[in-house]
């Protein structure tokens, strides 16, 4: 069985590629040329919103085969493929009905055969007007500050979609609200409408918009049901009590009510205003009250409002009030006194009715009379005013400002510094007077010079700040408003203490000074204050040898008889007690040269001398000596050699040791004395036979100079 069924297949698919070759090899004998291809519309290109419209694409093709080729046709809108089909007919049709705006665009079609492909122009199709809309509100009655919603709605059409929904009055041509809205995903929307306070029978009117191209289609405007409206509660009605004439002193009532409908469960809020500012109120009734004996600062406009959360109701009245009588006036002969001066004060009001007078100062009654009169003291100054009253009819007058100057005090004039003022740091001087009406001028002078006027508003000292660089006076000067001249205080003298500066060692006369002089060195300082501490030091000494305390700004050091140990170099320190003790000035280092005398140069040079010539003679006479001594050489060395005894070894030993000094120099002696050779010694007898003599060797002398000494040796045979 399976195997009949896939010879079935076989078969069958051996047919479909014959006919497929068949279809393949007709193609290539016969041939195809698309001649045109255009597009129509029925009834025409521009229809109105509901119109059926009929897209027709006409394609002209020629071949060679007797048969129609056949062809596919594609049908675009804005470039997007809608409609796709394939056809042998010429012509080929696309049915719309009942168009509508979103139908409106560009058009074209295109033709594909085999592989030649043709498309037509672009046709615009135009649909007019958008299809009516649909009105539908919520309800057909309602309340004062309720609300209406509207439901507007195009169900044929496409979002987005524009919609203009306008609130009228029935009678009233023009609308009483406009609200727009776009939706851009649904073809409806639902706005709400408030109900206000003059509303009674409204309407709605829609109208839907439509974006379509360049231009744009708007829909027929439809009207919605009448809605009726009724009051929540009636408009603010006044009474005012006591009708008629009202005269200052009447009690005044005024009283606001509103009617308030059975639907209604919560009362709306009654304000009761005069020129804007709230007098009244209520929130729990149907009315509000204000009550107030009347005074002619009643008199003017009052307005009712009535309030919920949407709506507002108003109502006025002008409320007049005849006066009692006028208000009083207050009055002074003068605002400004001087202490002990007379103060008059009296009240009056035009046409001297019969009224009840007193006089305050700042709420204290200081007369029960309409005038007032005292000798005036700083105490009396303040703000007075006059009450005048008829029964409960109470007035009072304008404000008067009553000054007492009292005379200022003698200024007192001190400074802060607790001790005393160093030159160049500052110090605050302070001027004051204790007693006397402020605001109080002052005046501060320096060596009669104006250095800062300053004002204070009380009776505290004035400070000024200055920095003094040398010893100075202060004096000021007080002013207020007291008719009095000028009050000035006492000169305040003011010792400032000028620190040391600048230190210079210098020496009287001469840097070099003649062993056996004095030497002077003198340590000055600038303008400084006394006293002041001169320390004298030599350089790399940390002690001075010499320090001083005085009030000039010098000091010197005396040395008597100079001497080559005094010379050096010298400085010096000067302070004072504007010092600190960590910044002790110190002068420049001064060199000090001492000399010989030239008498003691002479006499030295003497010394000298006769010691070279000392020398010169001395080793004048060793020479001569020497050579006498070779001359006996050969004489001595003829002789037989002869054993020496002991005793005379040692006297032989004793006579080299005088041969060794043949000018009679001693060793041993410790101030090198000269002394003759034959001095406390016994003659010598020499019993040798041979004697060698050497050369003369140098031998140092007291002065450093060197002497030939004969040595000797002996030789026994």
């Amino acid at each position: 069985m399976q195997l009949g069924w896939v010879q079935g297949g076989k078969m069958w698919l051996g047919v479909l590629l014959t006919l497929l070759l068949c279809s393949s090899l007709e193609g290539q004998e016969n041939s195809f040329t698309i001649n045109s291809i255009r597009m129509a519309f029925l009834p025409r290109q521009e229809v109105q919103n509901g119109d059926n419209l009929t897209l027709q694409c006409i394609v002209d093709i020629s071949t060679t085969s007797h048969a129609k080729p056949q062809y596919q046709l594609l049908f675009y809108k804005d470039d997007t493929l809608f409609h796709n089909v394939s056809s042998t007919e010429s012509t080929e049709s696309y049915f719309i009905a009942q168009a509508r705006v979103y139908n409106a665009g560009i058009y074209k079609c295109t033709v594909l055969l085999n592989n030649k492909e043709r498309t037509t122009s672009e046709y615009k199709v135009l649909v007019k007007r958008v299809s009516t809309p649909i009105v539908t509100l919520d309800k057909k009655e309602a309340i004062e500050g309720g609300v209406v919603r509207v439901h507007c709605s195009v169900p044929e059409e496409k979002a987005p979609v524009h919609f203009t929904i306008e609130k009228f009055e029935l009678d009233i041509k023009d609308f009483k609200q406009k609200r727009e809205k776009t939706s851009p995903n649904q073809n409806f929307v639902t706005l709400e409408f408030t109900v206000e306070e003059q509303d009674r029978v409204i309407f709605f009117q829609c109208q839907a918009s439509i974006i379509s191209g360049t231009h744009v289609e708007n829909s027929t405007i439809v009207r919605s049901d009448l809605v009726t409206v009724r009051e929540s509660f009636s408009n603010p009605k006044f009474h005012i009590s006591p009708e008629g004439v009202i005269t200052e002193g009447d009690e005044l009532q005024i009283r606001c009510t509103i009617q308030v409908t059975h639907k209604v469960q919560v009362f709306p809020e009654i304000i009761i205003q005069k020129d804007k500012v709230i007098v009244a109120h209520s929130q729990h009734d149907n009315q509000a009250n204000y009550s107030v004996m009347a005074m002619t600062e009643h008199n003017g406009n009052y307005t009712c409002k009535v309030e919920t959360r949407r709506i507002a109701k108003v109502s006025s009245i002008v409320v007049n009030i005849t006066e009692l009588f006028s208000k009083p006036k207050l009055e002074s002969s003068a605002t400004s006194l001087d202490q002990d001066e007379r103060l008059n004060l009296w009240c009056s009001i035009p046409g001297a009715p019969p009224v009840n007078f007193t006089i305050q100062k700042e709420g204290v009654i200081v007369s029960q009379a309409q005038n007032f009169t005292k000798k005036a003291s700083k105490w009396d100054s303040g703000a007075y005013t006059c009450i005048a009253g008829i029964g409960k009819v109470v007035k009072k007058s304008n404000t008067v400002q009553i000054t007492v100057c009292e005379m200022l005090s003698k200024p007192q004039i001190f400074y802060d510094s607790g001790s005393e003022v160093i030159k160049g740091q500052a110090i605050k001087v302070s001027c004051q007077s204790e007693n006397g009406t402020s605001p109080i001028s002052y005046r501060l002078l320096k060596a009669n010079n104006i250095l800062e006027t300053r004002i204070v508003a009380s009776n505290e000292p004035a400070v000024f700040k200055d920095n003094p660089t040398n010893d100075t006076e202060y004096q000021c000067f007080v002013k207020n408003c007291h008719s009095h001249t000028e009050m000035e205080s006492k000169h305040l003298k003011v010792k400032v203490i000028a620190p040391v500066e600048n230190v210079t060692l210098s020496i009287l006369q001469n840097k070099m000074v003649e062993s056996g002089n004095d030497i002077v060195l003198r340590c000055s300082v600038n303008n400084a204050s006394g006293p002041i501490t001169y320390k004298f030091y030599r350089e790399k000494e940390v002690r001075p040898f010499h320090q001083n305390v005085s009030s000039e700004t010098k000091a010197f050091w005396f040395k008597t008889q100079a001497s080559k140990e005094h010379e050096g170099q010298y400085y010096c320190t000067a302070s004072n007690r504007a010092n600190s003790a960590k910044n002790v000035p110190q002068s420049n280092i001064l060199t000090v040269r001492v000399f010989l005398a030239p008498w003691k140069k002479g006499l030295i040079a003497v010394v000298v001398i006769g010691v070279i010539i000392a020398i010169l003679v001395l080793g004048a006479r060793c020479y001569f000596l020497k050579k006498a001594k070779a001359k006996q050489m050969p004489v001595e060395m003829s002789r037989p050699a002869v054993p020496l005894l002991t005793s005379n070894n040692e006297k032989m030993s004793n006579f080299n040791t005088e041969a060794n000094s043949p000018y009679g120099y001693d060793e041993d002696i410790g101030n090198h004395a000269m002394k003759p050779m034959n001095e406390n010694k016994e003659p010598m007898t020499l019993e040798y036979t041979e004697v060698e003599v050497t050369s003369c060797e140098p031998h140092e002398d007291l002065m450093g100079n060197r002497h030939s000494r004969t040595e000797g040796s002996l030789a026994g045979t």
